[in-house]
């Protein structure tokens, strides 16, 4: 527990990161005179913290997890500090990016770490603390980035600064208990290091991930779109070659797909990394532009969501670790997630009653919450113990991919579809009497706050509906009757989302059927490598003996 406190500090850090920056983003990009521009800002992390995820792992496997784990946490927080003097949005995204090199490391180590100390049929019950400590993250980072960002200064340093600022204690603290508690012993092997397989792998995910980033932008059959995907394939093809070369000093070894258990859980991982990012990210959306609340409302409406979770999360770790049993429980996950997210398709609608919506939440978190942490059990139990690290990586690096296209697919189908649905709202509340006598009466059409829908009307067929969209605050300075119409097209918008989303949980409720259930090792990583070296000696002395 000692050392798990240490690990749960590290996670911490990079779990507060994801939230806290995303309520405080539209503030940052205002101050530093480059809104167009926020979206480079998740992508340069996104990329760099992709990227290192299975490079931390392989040379984890190497040379310790100790030294990574402090260089991973060393790297964040600088990155932090310096993300706190960044005076324009490219200087930013640059340090973000630099950030991003150290967050690699912080979740996939710290679950490669409790795989090496902790046996399988236990590690459930510790998984779910770590599990709990995402969720409890995923709360706080609203309420605190929302009230960081909403101040002018805090101890004359502009609040938005803060948000970085604030990973300075926290990472030291980490630093300190990590390197005083955590002594694992490892056994050094000796291997090339794959710097061909992290520049290829690069070459590949960085341009899809660019392209999925930017895409609706740029146009996705445009001549910068399709440069990334023929650079983005032909970087993956170079980097199967590379790593069938490298063989067992590959950085995700290709025997690794050989095992049916690892391939199938990392395509599950990826599936579950976009069903989970779909959910998350179109809930804050409905509750913020839909309901009309801030930031920190929202974070605070959500508990239901992480409740469930957690609640779900430690309940799973304790059976597991009573039963031995686990398949039983993704299956059930992806159920509830299928399920919550077509009630959320075809009950929530934009004046839907909100304790109906938070209801709904706990069902979704639940699934979450059954699911997350036995896809990383199952990976970890399948492989030999000296392939931990880069198994658990692997694991990481497939979600987060996942994670990454979902939302990018997720909100190109939401804003491509939102300003169609916003103008089919007004056109059939304009027949209304209610609509028209507001738009009829001068003291309600002359409000300010009024005049996007007023222009709306004047220009039918312009576009509006979509143009709007830069800037969505205006919705909640509308009279309920003008507001209506664009409540309604963004719900219906989401629920196309939410139904996509469907698809693709059911698709790995229907994946995790086929993942055969390996009985669970009663021993940990080091206690397994050990085992594995003592029988290696006594087969080589067996064959001396037999030799003489």
């Amino acid at each position: 527990m000692t050392i798990l406190s240490g690990l749960m500090i590290g996670m911490f850090l990079a779990a507060l990161d994801q939230t806290i920056v995303s309520t405080a983003i539209r503030t940052i990009a205002d101050d530093l005179h480059g809104l167009s521009q926020q979206a480079w800002t998740t992508t340069a992390y996104l990329i760099t913290s992709t990227i290192a995820t299975p490079l931390y792992g392989k040379l984890s496997d190497m040379h310790g997890r100790k030294p990574y784990f402090l260089a991973a946490i060393s790297i964040f927080v600088t990155g932090s500090i310096a993300c706190t003097f960044a005076t324009s949005m490219i200087e930013l995204a640059a340090f973000r990016a630099f950030q991003g090199l150290g967050a690699g490391g912080l979740m996939s180590l710290a679950l490669a770490i409790i795989g090496d100390i902790v046996p399988p049929r236990e590690r459930a019950k510790y998984q779910g603390y770590i599990l709990a400590v995402f969720a409890t993250s995923s709360v706080l980072g609203p309420l605190v980035g929302g009230f960081l960002a909403g101040q002018s200064t805090i101890l004359g340093i502009a609040g938005w600064r803060w948000v970085f600022l604030v990973n300075v204690p926290i990472g030291m603290v980490a630093l300190f208990v990590v390197a005083k508690v955590l002594n694992v012993p490892h056994t050094r092997r000796n291997h090339r290091i794959d710097w061909w397989g992290a520049v290829t792998i690069a070459l590949g995910v960085v341009p899809l991930l660019l392209v999925a980033e930017q895409g609706q932008s740029w146009g996705w059959l445009s001549g910068r779109s399709l440069a990334c995907y023929l650079v983005g394939v032909g970087g993956v093809v170079a980097w199967i070659l590379v790593e069938r070369r490298m063989g067992d000093a590959a950085l995700i070894p290709m025997r690794l797909f050989s095992n049916k258990v690892f391939s199938l859980t990392s395509l599950l991982s990826v599936l579950v990394g976009m069903g989970m990012f779909g959910g998350m990210l179109m809930i804050p959306q409905y509750l913020q532009i839909v309901k009309g609340a801030s930031p920190t409302k929202s974070g605070l409406l959500m508990l239901p969501l992480m409740l469930g979770m957690m609640a779900a999360s430690i309940a799973t770790g304790q059976l597991t670790a009573r039963t031995g049993r686990y398949k039983i429980f993704p299956v059930f996950g992806t159920a509830l997630l299928t399920v919550a997210m077509l009630l959320f398709h075809f009950e929530v609608q934009w004046n839907s009653p909100l304790l109906e919506t938070m209801g709904f939440m706990l069902l979704f978190g639940i699934g979450l919450g059954l699911t997350m942490q036995t896809l990383t059990l199952s990976v970890q139990n399948a492989v030999p113990a000296k392939d931990m690290g880069v198994a658990t990586a692997s694991s990481t690096f497939f979600r987060q991919l996942g994670a990454t296209a979902g939302t990018a697919i997720f909100l190109s189908v939401l804003f491509s579809t939102v300003g169609d649905k916003i103008n089919h709202a007004f056109t059939a509340a304009a027949r209304t009497p209610q609509f028209q006598q507001a738009l009829n009466n001068p003291a309600v059409a002359g409000k300010p706050g009024n005049q996007p829908v007023v222009q709306l009307i004047q220009h039918p067929g312009s576009g509006g509906g979509s143009s709007v969209l830069s800037d969505s605050s205006f919705i909640q300075k509308l009279d309920d009757v003008f507001a209506a119409p664009f409540k309604q097209g963004f719900a219906d918008s989401m629920h196309l989302v939410f139904l996509l989303g469907a698809g693709v949980t059911a698709l790995a409720f229907v994946l995790v059927l086929f993942i055969k259930e390996v009985p669970l090792r009663s021993v940990s990583g080091i206690q397994a490598q050990a085992q594995a070296a003592a029988a290696a000696m006594e087969k080589a002395a067996a064959k001396e003996a037999d030799a003489s």
